[in-house]
């Protein structure tokens, strides 16, 4: 099977497994295209294949899981048609939640999401009680339930059509939003709240004001607008106090229920037309009526085609009504109380329905606290689990490692001699190393690797060095050979490259290699875990840029061991948040220095008019014997992204702006061999430019280059940003980095003026992670656990209580086998939907 097929299937087998919650890839399947499809190129895969699978995956994040289900099958189907080797059974099952209901559980089917009249006429469901004639119960009244003997469990798995009102059809509308049974609708949290507390006379009205009013219809008609296009209705409402004028659009059905003489309770924003206070399509309810959409914190939820903010508030009101105070809290009480928290039934209610704003902060924090304490304690066990499993000690004597770095072609930083000393400390512990090395670009990863690989090898085992790409990969091997022999007195002709590239004789020479022993480092891409490769002692692990890596790619490489050390490398500076969290699991040392002599490269922002500035600095560099980088955030042209692309471009710098000099041209979409001929031809001075994309972000170590030109830098994160300018300022010469946005934006140019202000990736990162979000940070890995609805990763208070409280109880039950856990143990299952997931 082609391996681009295969890891194809991998994905998309572990999205059937989990029912297509586009989840078997951190930000959804169509995150993994751009990466996928250039090993699929890579691999000689057909270009009518390659089309076939990013047409079909690059929208699969807006389909429902039963659309999910079938696209996945199509395009399986198909792919079976030109690549008969597929297997015909991948995708079999069905999401789950997709069965009919049982008659014990059906009830009255009506298709209220028809039309919006009908979503208007809904009546009470039979989970509602007639919640609508009755008063919502407050904060203090569902906490007095707390005390009460526990209620049946809540069948939270029911579909959605055991609601009165709620149909075949508009249960299919729902499905859109992810909403398949009852437990979906009490967890539907809402995305913002419109507050009309605040209750006012109509002779205190300002413009502006978002405002609750409540008064008597004085007349109301409807009349036709636009040539009869549209329906206006308009209403004078008064109070005594004054009249005010409401208009509804599109809304007919408003004028056969609003009758003169009847109260009214108004909602919305206070307007004005032709010098008179007015409201515009304001939120109302009849007075008689339990206020749900006016005069209180309203819920607004996200919704989709066919479905009306007011039915889904009605419908969810009744869930929440029923169901919240008969939920479970898995937290156990001791904790709640030593952690501030209100119970999870109160905070369900809260969420959805605030009394008022300190119960709405109270119920988001508790729920924010739930998942990351989960996440917490997701990550403590796999921490335990790791330090439970056996290695064979690899020692050295100080001796050694003396010979080490005295034969090394410079001295260490106090970092490096740190980092060094914590990675043998672990690697002759009998428990395997789990670390992982962070540093900034240029401060001296690869060096101390290369101490761990003759720790290793000093003790007759194997090691094995995965990088992302090709480059980086050779890059790496480069080096190693060139420090191995000497400082590890490894022979030369035992440390081999294998890629994608090698050609297959030498490929299986290699494996025979590994397998006999006589090959003691072997430094590689993602082709060091296809198989045949097999290792006669594999003793180390270590993985370059490894959140570029899925979890399965590095579960691969290290299940070719016996449980060998692992060490994984990242330039990408992690942000303290998520060094707490998503990588909470693994040891972590800093490399926080970095190697004397270095000079920091100087970053300066221009405006789009001053490119032409921009390309005589770098005329000016070159005439002084040095390179420059120019980065474009596209490959080619794009009607949907307006920004500058690195093939078009190409064209026009060589011929108009640069004709004196050869310019390359680097691209994720180019071949293997091509991207290589053009890196050898930079690294050799045949080209004094390179016009390349991102693919340029990790390993060029091109030491005569001194400009980073980046076109479009707005379209990147800062760390992204950072990592582009450390591809220049490695050798000892002054150099630069110029960041040209596509557009002339404040916000956008205030947020690259940080990069102005610092070189350090870690405050860098910081700013990036809140701007940006953790997206950056995880790249193509798998997490493991379930998405966040209210907990944010940046929130470092949360998180660092969430620690505490889960560090204590891991200590008394790390396994929650105690009888007021098994609800805590039962959630955590849930949560951390693979049990074993590996965070590293």
């Amino acid at each position: 099977m082609n391996p681009s097929l295969d890891k194809l299937s991998k994905f998309l087998r572990l999205e059937a497994e989990r029912s297509y919650d586009n989840r078997a890839v951190v930000g959804g399947l169509q995150q993994m295209l751009e990466p996928w499809a250039e090993g699929a190129k890579a691999s000689n895969l057909t270009d009518s294949s390659i089309e076939l699978v990013v047409s079909r995956l690059r929208d699969y994040g807006r389909l429902s899981p039963n659309s999910r289900y079938e696209s996945l099958q199509g395009l399986w189907n198909r792919l079976r048609e030109t690549h008969p080797e597929l297997p015909d059974n991948l995708l079999i099952t069905p999401p789950t939640g997709d069965s009919p209901p049982s008659k014990d559980t059906a009830v009255i089917e009506s298709d209220a999401l028809e039309t919006t009249e009908t979503q208007e006429d809904l009546p009470s469901t039979p989970l509602q009680e007639s919640a609508e004639e009755k008063s919502a119960p407050t904060a203090a009244d569902v906490e007095k339930k707390q005390s009460a003997p526990p209620s049946p469990p809540v069948a939270l798995t029911a579909p959605l059509t055991t609601v009165q009102g709620i149909g075949p059809k508009s249960a299919k509308t729902l499905s859109k939003l992810g909403l398949e049974n009852l437990g979906d609708l009490l967890w539907h949290l809402p995305r913002r709240y419109d507050d009309y507390s605040q209750l006012e006379t109509i002779n205190r009205l300002w413009y502006g004001q978002d405002v609750t009013v409540i008064g008597t219809i004085e007349k109301i008609e409807m009349r036709a607008v636009r040539g009869g296009r549209m329906k206006l209705t308009e209403a004078v409402v008064s109070d005594g106090t004054g009249s005010l004028r409401v208009t509804w659009f599109n809304q007919p059905w408003i004028a056969n229920k609003l009758k003169p003489g009847r109260g009214i309770v108004l909602s919305g924003k206070v307007d004005q037309y032709l010098g008179r206070l007015t409201m515009n399509s304001p939120e109302w309810e009849p007075l008689e009526r339990h206020q749900l959409h006016t005069n209180r914190i309203v819920p607004v939820y996200p919704l989709t085609a066919g479905v009306s903010g007011k039915w889904l508030r009605r419908v969810i009101h009744s869930i929440v009504q029923r169901l919240a105070s008969r939920v479970p809290d898995p937290i156990p009480a001791g904790i709640r109380q030593s952690a501030d928290l209100v119970p999870l039934s109160i905070a369900l209610q809260q969420i959805h329905f605030p009394d008022d704003q300190d119960q709405l902060n109270k119920a988001q924090h508790r729920l924010a606290f739930g998942e990351m304490f989960l996440l917490q304690l997701g990550v403590l066990r796999q921490k335990q689990d790791w330090e439970q499993l056996v290695s064979e000690p690899l020692q050295v004597e100080d001796q050694w490692l003396d010979h080490f770095t005295t034969n090394l072609p410079y001295t260490l930083t106090n970092a490096q001699k740190g980092a060094l000393d914590d990675i043998r400390k672990d690697m002759t512990s009998s428990k395997p190393m789990n670390r992982l090395l962070q540093g900034d670009v240029g401060s001296g990863k690869t060096v101390v690797a290369a101490a761990a690989i003759g720790i290793s090898t000093a003790n007759k085992a194997q090691s094995a060095f995965m990088a992302p790409t090709s480059i980086l990969a050779e890059q790496h091997f480069q080096t190693l050979r060139e420090l191995l022999p000497v400082s590890a007195q490894i022979p030369e002709d035992s440390i081999r490259l294998l890629i994608g590239a090698t050609p297959e004789a030498e490929k299986n020479e290699i494996r025979q290699g590994l397998e006999e022993g006589s090959i003691q480092v072997i430094v590689g891409t993602h082709a060091l875990i296809e198989d045949p490769v097999n290792f006669k002692r594999l003793g180390l692990v270590i993985i370059d840029e490894q959140h570029r890596f899925g979890v399965e790619q590095r579960a691969a490489l290290r299940d070719k061991g016996q449980n060998p050390n692992l060490l994984v490398m990242t330039a990408t500076p992690i942000p303290r948040s998520l060094a707490l969290t998503v990588f909470g699991d693994l040891d972590l040392t800093l490399l926080d220095e970095m190697p004397p002599g270095r000079q920091p490269v100087d970053t300066r922002v221009l405006l789009p008019r001053e490119r032409s500035r921009a390309h005589v600095f770098v005329d000016s560099q070159i005439e002084k014997g040095k390179q420059a980088f120019i980065i474009y955030p596209l490959v080619e042209g794009s009607e949907k992204v307006q920004a500058k692309a690195a093939v078009d471009e190409h064209q026009t710098l060589q011929e108009n702006v640069f004709p004196s000099y050869k310019v390359g041209l680097l691209h994720g979409r180019m071949r293997q061999e091509e991207k290589e001929q053009v890196m050898d031809g930079f690294r050799k001075g045949e080209y004094e430019v390179l016009v390349s994309t991102s693919v340029v972000e990790v390993g060029m170590d091109i030491q005569n280059a001194t400009v980073m030109l980046i076109e479009g830098a707005n379209h990147f994160g800062l760390a992204q940003l950072h990592q582009f300018r450390g591809r220049v300022g490695r050798g000892d010469s002054q150099s630069y980095c110029l960041l040209i946005p596509d557009r002339d934006d404040d916000a956008e140019n205030a947020r690259l003026t940080a990069m102005q202000a610092t070189n350090d990736g870690f405050e860098l990162a910081d700013l990036d992670l809140e701007q940006r979000g953790p997206g950056d940070f995880l790249g193509t890995r798998q997490s493991g656990f379930a998405q966040l609805r209210t907990a944010q990763l940046t929130d470092i208070r949360l998180i660092e209580k969430a620690r505490r409280e889960a560090t204590r109880l891991f200590e008394v039950d790390p396994e929650l086998t105690k009888p007021d856990h098994e609800a805590l143990a039962q959630e955590l299952a849930r949560f951390w939907s693979i049990e074993k997931g590996e965070i590293s």
